[in-house]
């Protein structure tokens, strides 16, 4: 049975930090790219960031030069360190592969001004 277990999200105000976690069971995970998406009330789903089994990355315009998305394979855990928040950060964070389109239920991101 695979599983996506995403925590850290939060309450935080504009300019603070948060890092996200995403535990992967089930899945052979140093062979899947790794990718963090959000959805914000009314909006359509996006994506954040994503990491490849050799650690390239890709961002969203949105969040590039203050998000970080990295990989530890020993731990089966993807992290997006989030900097610079802004209330426009304010999202559902989803954990999901890109191969298979596996997702997680999701941690709540909330950032005040």
């Amino acid at each position: 049975q695979v599983r996506l277990v995403e925590s850290g999200g939060g309450l935080v105000q504009a300019g603070g930090s948060l890092r996200l976690s995403c535990e992967a069971s089930g899945i052979a995970f140093r062979s899947y790219t790794m990718a963090w998406n959000r959805q914000a009330p009314g909006k359509p789903r996006e994506l954040v960031a994503a990491i490849s089994p050799g650690g390239s990355t890709d961002y969203g315009d949105s969040v590039k030069g203050r998000f970080t998305i990295s990989r530890e394979n020993s731990k089966n855990t993807v992290y997006l360190q989030m900097n610079s928040l802004r209330p426009e950060d304010t999202a559902v964070y989803y954990c999901a592969t890109v191969e298979h389109n596996y997702w997680g239920q999701g941690t709540r991101v909330t950032v005040s001004s």
